[in-house]
């Protein structure tokens, strides 16, 4: 009997060259087994990052009518996931929170990864002012996942920890407040080397730290938050365990970047893409936190 994958709901911005948004997220889930459907909150001709673009941003009517469209399908109540990303504006967010709220009558298990994009070290904040107050206020209570930077986990917590333990300590303070699972990216506390950048993840079970080194690559690819997320994501609905998700999430993102040419703008996910089922290198998952030590 042949049975159908898992459906995720893909709701961020897409770009007709390199990979950012859905154009970074839908191929890795399909290579770890699921059917993705896209919708995209703007379409550009290519990614902010070469400095010059075209395109648009597409409002919350637009986002409603294909969500709509999808529903008279009978497709919302078959999803497993949804996943969102980077906003074109704040309107579109309060329509996946719809969404993701009506997918809810149908499955209570559905999971909704928020990757909270709101800027970066170096960037600043570079989304629509009223973004960061529309995730903080109502995407991030609403989400079971959120994956921000630790520049963006700073913004939503008003904490600027300084070291993984005050990370830790903050990201459970984030957890009361709706989501299950917090994972922070390119976590850089003074108590990690500075060769190396961590990825912190955060549940009701205990707290886990990969280290990886640092690659010398400058600029660094766009859209590695789009991957790691979606490759998380990916993960956890194939039954892996918060601690092993993280580690091999962390491995195809590290794999894909340390195979980025110099002065790439993308990273490889087509060249490189048996990464993303079997990434070659591993880095151990490592409790930490004061429920690691009881």
């Amino acid at each position: 009997m042949h049975v159908l994958p898992p459906l995720i709901l893909s709701i961020q911005s897409h770009v007709a060259w390199g990979h950012v948004g859905n154009a970074a997220a839908v191929f890795p889930l399909q290579r770890l087994g699921f059917e993705v459907l896209p919708i995209h909150t703007v379409q550009f001709s290519n990614h902010t990052g070469y400095g010059q673009f075209r395109g648009q941003v597409f409002g919350a009517d637009h986002i409603r009518e294909v969500i709509a469209g999808l529903r008279e399908r009978g497709v919302l109540q078959r999803l497993s996931a949804v996943l969102s990303g980077y906003l074109g504006d704040a309107g579109t967010g309060g329509v996946i929170l719809e969404a993701v709220g009506e997918i809810r009558q149908h499955n209570p298990a559905v999971r909704y990864l928020c990757d909270p994009v709101m800027g970066d070290v170096g960037r600043g904040v570079f989304v629509n002012a009223a973004i960061p107050d529309f995730l903080r206020d109502q995407a991030i209570p609403f989400a079971n996942i959120i994956t921000p930077n630790q520049f963006e986990f700073e913004l939503l917590t008003g904490a600027q920890p300084a070291s993984v333990e005050e990370a830790v300590k903050a990201a459970r303070r984030l957890r009361e407040r709706g989501p299950s699972t917090v994972v922070i990216t390119s976590l850089a506390t003074p108590d990690i080397g500075d060769d190396e950048l961590g990825t912190l993840a955060v549940d009701g079970e205990g707290a886990w730290l990969v280290t990886t080194p640092r690659v010398a690559l400058h600029p660094l690819p766009n859209g590695m938050g789009d991957v790691f997320s979606a490759t998380l994501l990916g993960r956890l609905l194939a039954g892996h365990p918060l601690a092993q998700a993280l580690e091999l999430a962390t491995a195809t993102l590290y794999a894909l970047v340390e195979q980025t040419p110099e002065a790439a703008r993308d990273l490889p996910l087509i060249a490189a893409q048996e990464q993303i089922v079997a990434p070659a290198r591993r880095f151990a998952a490592r409790p930490v936190g004061a429920r690691a030590a009881a």
